[in-house]
């Protein structure tokens, strides 16, 4: 198999960052602009629930996640990551423009939220088949030696999709009224949302496949199936825990936080588009170092970082928030919670990809994935807004602290991936971690 040049590699690896960052530019836009459209499907007169019916479904095209890592995973398995990584963009760019011409509540009653619930299932499916498959993608197109430098941008571009859904919130804030944003400008960015999709998809038909599924693609006849992923049932769990923590606080400090800030702490939408804005592009630039660290240093320090300053420092950071109540103090306890959340964010994708045999590796790391951000990252707005409802807002910040601690417990069972990576392998022989009989979590002794 002919080896590619280095230029070769960062050429197809920018290229499958940029499809990443305009699918969660796509997806993140409906949460950043959610402020503005709640009222025109769900006309309540209480801010709280009106944010809390939209959390509901932010929360609900979560849902379709596990689907889309199934169907677009054993896709990618089978077919290829470039063909898969096609397919989801275009899938992305459809969603995004039917959003952007829906008719409101006003208009046509319930029929417009019903189609809201539709279309963020259709991104759902988009974006849950597109984590695995980029993370494989990436993990694969990389040298060894610099796998969690170049894995590390599939969240640089994940939070520069954020960080663009914020650019584009910023210039129509200056640009319109708060009455002309909830009356038609909240569409607009769902409109260049489907335009840069279409862009990137263009793009993604000049990418290379990897080398590693061109080694293996005519030698397994059940590549990308749910009884092949059966037999590595540790590192599936192994993901699933490493997972739970991480998408947890993730979502809190990168969607929650910005209406927390407006809800809970009274300040203004403007001035929380700047806080969030940069801290994020902080947040941004530090994946890189990360995961090049991680590269001299192994990954479980990162996670250890993360899993213990999580659980120890959650709680401290939103009492502080609380207790100072002001833009400088927002700015940097928020800062300190997406540091913390680093040792996670930047290396969690080719962890996973290293758990894995090529021939499953696509649906490996996306399927149990997406099952668990489902289930807890897709929920966290909804959680936070229900407890405030009730009264109880303070309960939230112990939920994210002991999710922390469960995963940090993960960390100190599992393996060193990067020594034990089946990355590694010979393309011709590729295995597991360890055995399927065997656990993937072993304690202090077998490490």
């Amino acid at each position: 198999m002919q080896t590619m040049s280095q230029s070769r590699i960062t050429s197809n690896i920018i290229k499958g960052s940029l499809g990443n960052m305009i699918e969660w530019f796509d997806w993140y836009i409906y949460a950043s602009f959610a402020i503005y459209f709640a009222n025109s499907f769900f006309p309540d007169g209480d801010q709280t629930v009106e944010l809390l019916s939209t959390a509901a479904v932010f929360a609900i095209g979560f849902l379709m996640r596990p689907f889309g890592s199934f169907i677009m995973g054993k896709y990618a398995d089978q077919h290829g990551r470039r063909a898969a990584l096609t397919l989801s963009v275009s899938i992305m760019a459809a969603g995004s423009l039917m959003i952007a011409v829906i008719p409101t509540y006003e208009m046509i009653g319930l029929f417009s939220p019903i189609l809201l619930v539709l279309i963020r299932l259709i991104q759902g499916l988009s974006l849950g088949g597109e984590y695995g498959i980029s993370a494989t993608y990436l993990s694969e197109m990389a040298t060894s030696g610099r796998r969690g430098y170049y894995a590390s941008f599939q969240y640089v571009t994940l939070i520069s999709g954020q960080l663009l859904a914020l650019i584009v919130q910023i210039v129509l804030q200056l640009s319109f009224s708060d009455s002309q944003l909830r009356s038609f400008g909240w569409r607009i960015p769902f409109a260049i949302g489907a335009i840069g999709a279409l862009i990137v998809l263009y793009l993604r038909l000049s990418m290379d496949e990897t080398n590693q599924f061109k080694h293996v693609k005519n030698a397994h006849a059940h590549r990308g199936t749910l009884r092949q992923l059966a037999k590595y049932p540790n590192q599936v769990l192994t993901v699933v825990g490493l997972t739970l923590g991480g998408t947890i606080a993730f979502y809190t400090y990168t969607t929650y936080m910005q209406k927390y800030m407006i809800n809970s702490l009274g300040l203004t939408p403007k001035l929380v588009t700047w806080i969030n804005f940069l801290a994020l592009l902080i947040f941004m630039a530090v994946q890189p170092l990360f995961g090049h660290l991680s590269d001299k240093i192994g990954r479980k320090p990162l996670l250890y970082w993360f899993g213990l300053g999580g659980t120890v420092l959650t709680v401290p950071i939103f009492l502080g928030l609380q207790y100072f109540s002001n833009p400088w103090a927002s700015f940097f306890l928020m800062l300190a919670g997406l540091l913390i959340v680093s040792g996670y964010t930047s290396i969690n994708a080719v962890v996973k990809a290293e758990l894995f045999p090529t021939e499953i590796r696509a649906l490996g790391v996306g399927f149990p994935y997406s099952l668990t951000v489902a289930l807890f990252g897709g929920t966290v707005e909804y959680v936070a807004l229900w407890l405030k409802h009730i009264n109880h807002e303070d309960w939230f910040f112990f939920y994210v602290s002991a999710a922390a601690f469960i995963s940090f417990l993960v960390y100190v069972r599992m393996l060193e991936t990067s020594k034990h990576s089946t990355l590694n392998d010979n393309a011709q022989t590729q295995a597991p971690v360890t055995d399927p009989e065997q656990s993937s979590l072993r304690g202090p002794s077998d490490r």
